[in-house]
């Protein structure tokens, strides 16, 4: 893998679901686990690839590009979009909390990675361990975010972008989910997926991309972990269980599927651009 580093300058104005393996091809792995992931038909373009992905992904994939492809363009000032909490704060300008998790820098390599990891790590999560579940997948990401957030308040650890730190959250629980899948670094080196969120930690380290984001990502991933599944199985109680207004909002917007949701979908909801399918494990 080469990571490239990318960097745009703000100027300075004031449950338990078990253990899974999984065939991942990115970098490339298999498996010899009977226990994968049911893929789905064979696609004839796209198109159609892109219809059949799950709604979260899906959605979250394609604001990041369109947000960088507005960059490009010269209609996005990253600035206004950055995580500054000054601005917040003095300027009530609460959109920042949200919008610095949709740009993953400049079309580069880096970004074509970062992007290929969601739609790689992402959809096996939302496709897999998180299928018919479209509200608590949200969820994880919503927790997860709140937690980079939160970090970011820390000087240490303050990031004026996020993106780049919820993507290797997704990477880190995946990692979880999927310990036993055979990962293959361009025929390299083969390890368990267990330790993939730290070699492609390391990896961006040794090609000098910055180290914080990836940690970051990696702590909000192993908090979500610990108190949904480590947790709980240690006899404690789940208090990450997906809020009411979550599952009223997935209804709302009548995207996905959730299984046993306290809320019934809303009968009345047109939205269906980000609407996907979801996958079982073992068929």
């Amino acid at each position: 893998m080469c990571n490239v580093t990318y960097l745009v300058t703000i100027p300075d104005r004031s449950r338990r679901r078990g253990r899974r393996s999984s065939s991942s091809s990115f970098p490339s792995s298999s498996s010899s686990s009977s226990s994968q992931i049911t893929a789905p038909e064979t696609m004839s373009s796209p198109g159609e690839y892109y219809a059949s992905l799950p709604p979260v992904s899906k959605a979250y994939g394609t604001i990041c590009v369109l947000t960088t492809a507005l960059f490009h363009l010269g209609l996005v000032d990253p600035y206004y979009i950055a995580l500054i909490y000054s601005e917040v704060l003095q300027r009530f300008q609460i959109w920042r909390l949200i919008t610095n998790f949709f740009f993953l820098g400049k079309f580069s390599i880096n970004f074509g990675i970062r992007l290929l990891m969601i739609a790689r790590y992402g959809v096996q999560l939302e496709q897999g361990p998180f299928a018919r579940r479209t509200a608590d997948f949200l969820w994880m990401m919503i927790f997860g975010a709140s937690c980079l957030l939160a970090f970011s308040i820390v000087p240490q650890m303050r990031s004026y972008f996020l993106g780049v730190s919820l993507v290797f959250m997704l990477l880190y629980v995946w990692s979880r989910e999927y310990p036993n899948a055979q990962i293959n670094i361009y025929g390299l080196v083969t390890l368990k997926a267990f330790y993939l969120p730290w070699t492609m930690l390391a990896l961006d380290v040794i090609f000098g991309s910055p180290l914080l984001p990836d940690l970051l990502g990696i702590v909000a991933g192993h908090l979500y972990y610990f108190l949904t599944v480590l947790h709980p199985l240690a006899g404690g109680r789940n208090i990450m269980k997906t809020p009411v207004w979550v599952h009223k909002l997935v209804a709302r917007w009548g995207i996905g599927v959730q299984a046993a949701s306290p809320v019934q979908p809303s009968q009345s909801s047109g939205t269906t651009a980000f609407r996907g399918r979801s996958y079982r494990l073992g068929g």
